[in-house]
């Protein structure tokens, strides 16, 4: 793994976050992480290693992010590593999940990576180094029917990061965004997963992916020990991705919807280019 770093870990309690965590306390780096809960992340994580610092943090509160990143520096003097993990799935068709439902997905999803990355900014660029990686998902390049909310909240994750890469660079920051597609963790169960609220029957397609997607928890393609640790890999590459897909499946539907654009833009040609003076 090479040298020592300082990581900073949102969404640590369960799932790949947790795997992370445990993989780098193993091997002698200093971890700080966050959840919403932090008697829940201190049980999963179940250290006493003085280069464990767990944090109980809300995301979508700016302050509450702010005093985090500052226990960290004061704690371990930098940070190095930022994974922007925390995320949950939203699902429903637009006209089935609230402004509510909405809101709560993107606060946690997109709000809550643009907050630590504003209040970690500081940090990296005084040190003329260090790795943003924020975890987005498969989704957000190729949606499927029912998941439009996350889907989207995804998409943003990923279009922010391709441009917050260019804004970086001169700072010598890296940033890396990991689209994963299904891994064998929480996160198909209650506490990583909503449905809408109050669903309306005529969306009976929404209704049976849903069903499909709630069928496979336990039986999904992806190892979440291999993905974290491929993911603890790129921090110590001189010149890591911007993009990283997680599974065949994530390839697969990458590969799908990199097809069908190229077709259609194609196709549509003629329209486009008549648009110009």
């Amino acid at each position: 793994m090479g040298l020592k770093k300082v990581w900073f870990i949102t969404g640590a309690s369960k799932g790949l976050g947790l795997s992370l965590v445990n993989q780098l306390l193993q091997a002698g780096q200093s971890v700080a992480a966050t959840s919403r809960t932090g008697s829940e992340l201190s049980r999963a994580v179940n250290t006493n290693s003085e280069k464990f610092l767990p944090l109980e943090v809300n995301l979508a509160d700016e302050i509450s992010v702010e005093q985090a990143v500052n226990a960290t520096i004061a704690k371990f003097g930098r940070i190095d590593v930022v994974i922007n993990n925390a995320g949950y799935g939203v699902g429903g068709s637009i006209e089935e999940l609230s402004d509510e439902e909405t809101r709560q997905a993107f606060d946690v999803n997109v709000f809550g990576t643009l907050n630590v990355i504003r209040k970690a900014s500081p940090h990296l660029r005084k040190q003329r180094s260090g790795h943003i990686i924020n975890i987005a998902s498969i989704a957000g390049i190729a949606g499927a029917t029912g998941w439009a909310v996350y889907s989207a909240a995804k998409a943003a994750v990923i279009a922010l990061s391709e441009v917050l890469a260019e804004d970086v660079k001169e700072f010598g920051v890296k940033v890396t965004v990991v689209t994963p597609g299904a891994f064998r963790t929480s996160f198909l169960t209650q506490e990583s997963l909503v449905l809408a609220q109050h669903p309306i029957d005529e969306y009976a397609e929404v209704r049976n992916v849903h069903a499909r997607y709630l069928k496979m928890d336990g039986a999904q393609a992806g190892d979440p020990e291999k993905a974290a640790a491929a993911m603890i890999s790129l921090a110590s590459m001189p010149n890591p991705p911007l993009h990283l897909l997680l599974g065949n499946d994530a390839l697969l539907r990458a590969n799908a919807k990199l097809d069908a654009l190229t077709k259609e833009i194609q196709d549509w040609k003629a329209i486009t280019i008549s648009t110009d003076y």
